[in-house]
């Protein structure tokens, strides 16, 4: 896909949205079962079940899926999709490009030993590794404007208003 395709196919949504700006609002949901066998969550991806379990630092097996790994892997997943179209739209010449993500976890904190722990991530790195003759600048504004769209990053960025409840 090149930019005059993906602009072509994205000015129509677009317009839609500027002329009715509830078009736009759309509920993702995601959907889980707790497994009553074990210290697990069957997660449905809508093209497989993923099965999310504790992580070894926490006494998990290591066989399920850590929901640490599944956020980093959806910030990857992303900031690689929102890096590729951004490219795209800028006409940027872009070869090869990885993407990766790092996050730095004190499990003191989950598991309660230590009450200054914090739970959840202290530090997450992205970087990106870009095969691209563009100049500095080039670059510098892809990584802004993938930083600026990507959903995942902003997320964990500005925190949203978050609201627990049971049934």
């Amino acid at each position: 896909m090149d930019a005059t395709e993906l602009k072509a196919m994205q000015a129509p949504l677009k317009q839609a949205y500027r002329d009715d700006a509830t078009q736009a609002l759309i509920t993702l949901r995601a959907k889980g079962s707790i497994d009553e066998q074990s210290v697990a969550c069957k997660v449905e991806t809508g093209r497989a079940l993923a099965i999310a379990g504790l992580h070894p630092a926490t006494g998990g097996s290591g066989l399920e899926l850590c929901s640490g790994d599944m956020l980093l892997e959806a910030l990857v997943a992303c900031a690689g999709v929102t890096l590729k179209a951004v490219a795209t739209a800028l006409e940027f010449k872009l070869g090869a490009a990885t993407v990766e993500a790092e996050g730095d976890l004190d499990f003191r904190g989950t598991l309660g030993v230590a009450k200054d722990a914090p739970v959840g991530f202290r530090a997450i790195r992205l970087n990106f590794n870009l095969d691209t003759a563009e100049p500095p600048e080039r670059i510098d504004s892809l990584l802004k404007l993938t930083e600026r769209y990507c959903v995942v990053f902003q997320t964990i960025n500005q925190k949203p208003e978050l609201t627990v409840s049971a049934r």
